[in-house]
């Protein structure tokens, strides 16, 4: 039976009598601890939400201002962190005051923001996500995920795992898990009891260095908004920060090159060799399952992508001596997250799914997976910014032509701007161009909304239209909205 998180500490310790008391110091006995103010500038992102909810939930007091907060983009996101004692401000500098200890600022905000203008103006102490969060993980038993793909879902296993099984987690992940959504809660942190942290490193701009793990999970080394050489050199220093175990996809060859040696390390895969090997593999539409000696497994999600992504969690839970028959329960209800594969729903025959797949790999791992199940793929793809678009520009070219059909179609809006200062000197018609000369049936339409007229002429019972994207949340809406239209 799986134990709640509310269970006696003293269960957890004679189970993992290898971790320091330490560990197990209850944030509830903390109350000495000085409390502090935090002003978060952007904290709609999915990365500073969660930092900002986990240290809302410590009982510190937190603030923030967002630029989609200020023109009404995804209201929800906002309703939620407020309902949680979080306040919100405009942006333009009246979140800032001179009682708040610290703002916190993404690698995204512009100096010239008005809140960091109010900041550096108050003398007030300006601190990166990145810096605050290797901060609250260093000190406590870390458990961080990183890989180039994988990472948001294996980082939500693993910490929907440990949570099953009593070890209460705090839990910091890139997206957000359906289990722990609610009217309250956005799905991207939970607070633990335990000082077992659990999190999504980033390894995009680099500070995936700054953690020093007990346990650290790499999923695979591609291109993705860096070269396979300088990802080489971010994730060897990751894995020699390691203290305790390395679990490492044995199926990349990019990770197999590095030949990362550790004290302990845990190989998971499809290869015959790895420690946490699948067996018996059964991919179904939405539904996977294999077993790992012996033992049956489960998840309702698509796809072999996935089994590895499962793969890596039982490694993890194994190592802390979780219990078989609680991981195979976890995996089971694991609901997943939100914008990995999403059903948005069905009308006519036609299904939509919402994804958050952005990167070569990531397109041609969806879209298998999602063959499984239609007859044609009408997939809608947004370039997420100037910069990663330029750089991959050939690799998504050929991820299209490779694994799209003559039958599916693809449509492509123009490239996603976040805001600030870039190049805008490639267009997503570029794109097109090349992908049709490739014998694909793709189309560039400038404005997305344009493009459900499209669909509702072309769709017919047995497709599935694919949107695919990151960073914009209101991909999310436009998937609601050609569902409505169907």
């Amino acid at each position: 039976m799986i134990k709640d998180s509310t269970q006696d500490i003293t269960w957890v310790k004679s189970c993992h009598p290898y971790l320091t008391s330490d560990t197990y110091r209850l944030l509830g006995n903390q109350g000495d601890l000085r409390k502090h103010s935090y002003h978060f500038v952007g904290i709609g992102g999915i990365g500073m939400s969660a930092i900002a909810q986990i240290l809302r939930g410590q009982g510190h007091t937190v603030s923030g201002s967002d630029r989609n907060h200020d023109r009404k983009i995804t209201p929800e996101v906002f309703q939620k962190l407020q309902s949680q004692g979080i306040s919100l401000y405009p942006q333009n500098g009246s979140g800032v005051e001179q009682n708040t200890d610290f703002i916190v600022i993404s690698s995204a905000i512009e100096d010239d923001n008005p809140d960091i203008r109010k900041a550096i103006a108050l003398n007030r102490n300006i601190i990166k996500r990145a810096d605050l969060l290797s901060e609250m993980f260093n000190a406590n038993y870390g458990i961080a995920v990183g890989g180039t793909n994988g990472k948001t879902t294996v980082s939500s296993l693993v910490g929907y795992i440990l949570d099953c099984a009593g070890l209460s987690p705090t839990i910091i992940v890139g997206g957000c898990i359906k289990n722990y959504v609610n009217n309250t809660y956005l799905g991207n942190a939970k607070a633990g009891t335990s000082d077992i942290i659990s999190i999504e490193a980033d390894e995009s701009d680099g500070s995936i260095t700054l953690y020093k793990p007990r346990i650290s999970v790499i999923t695979n080394i591609s291109k993705d908004h860096k070269t396979i050489g300088e990802l080489s050199k971010l994730f060897t220093t990751f894995s020699e920060k390691t203290t305790d175990t390395l679990v490492i996809n044995a199926d990349c060859p990019n990770l197999r090159e590095l030949n990362l040696s550790h004290k302990n390390v845990i190989t998971y895969g499809l290869n015959n060799d790895a420690n946490i090997n699948a067996k018996g593999i059964v991919c179904k539409p939405f539904q996977s399952t294999f077993n790992v000696n012996g033992k049956s497994f489960e998840i309702n999600l698509p796809g072999i992508y996935n089994i590895h992504n499962a793969l890596a969690s039982i490694a993890v839970a194994r190592w802390l001596k979780i219990n078989d028959n609680v991981i195979a329960t976890s995996l089971k209800n694991f609901m997943g997250v939100q914008r990995r594969m999403d059903v948005i729903g069905e009308v006519n025959g036609i299904r939509v799914i919402d994804d958050y797949a952005h990167n070569p790999e990531k397109i041609s791992a969806v879209i298998n997976a999602v063959k499984l199940g239609c007859k044609r793929i009408i997939a809608i793809f947004q370039p997420h910014g100037y910069i990663p678009a330029s750089f991959m520009k050939e690799e998504f070219i050929n991820a299209f032509i490779k694994v799209l059909s003559s039958n599916d179609v693809l449509f492509m809006p123009e490239i996603y701007y976040a805001g600030g200062t870039t190049n805008k000197s490639i267009s997503s018609a570029e794109f097109v161009s090349r992908i049709k000369e490739g014998g694909r049936n793709a189309f560039f339409v400038e404005d997305r909304e344009d493009i459900i007229p499209e669909i509702k002429r072309l769709a017919h019972s047995g497709d599935c239209i694919l949107v695919m994207g990151a960073r914009d949340y209101t991909l999310t809406e436009f998937c609601h909205k050609i569902l409505h239209l169907l």
